[in-house]
């Protein structure tokens, strides 16, 4: 899988998630249906949106975007929708261009312990997937600990 296949398929699923999450507040509280759908695609969602960031940040490093983009892409999260027309433009732009790196460059980047570290986890996708499920995992059980925002 590439990484423009696997953050295509993450920003589709965060907007979808999103759709799920709005039609599920539109039943609680337009029609009156109770707390459950939004008890259901609200986790949902709340999973998709961290895989998402996830996603985006690890392909933001593969592919050598400054910091600033990073954010950006991970913040496209936050905005119902908004990981489509990101994901349309990085395509568009170049930025999604080439594979995984797998083996080193001239690039000195490539050469630091991050680099070496980085493609190990690549080229161990099992290793990757594992750790990047449990990261996953960890921020939505801390999210649920702590619960949702109160509002004064």
């Amino acid at each position: 899988m590439t990484p423009r296949l696997l953050y295509r398929i993450l920003a589709v699923a965060e907007a979808i998630t999103w759709t799920l999450l709005i039609a599920g507040m539109v039943l609680k509280y337009a029609v009156g249906v109770g707390d459950w759908p939004v008890a259901v695609a609200g986790p949902i969602h709340g999973f998709v949106f961290i895989a998402y960031a996830i996603t985006a940040a690890l392909i933001g490093v593969n592919q050598r975007w400054r910091l600033p983009l990073i954010v950006l892409a991970v913040a496209t999260a936050v905005v119902p929708y908004a990981t489509v027309p990101f994901d349309l433009w990085a395509d568009r732009s170049g930025r999604l261009d080439g594979g995984w790196r797998t083996t080193p460059t001239d690039d000195p980047r490539d050469h630091s312990r991050f680099g070496r570290l980085f493609r190990w986890m690549l080229t161990h996708v099992a290793v990757l997937a594992t750790s990047l499920a449990v990261l996953a995992v960890v921020i939505m059980a801390a999210l649920l600990v702590i619960g949702p925002p109160k509002l004064s």
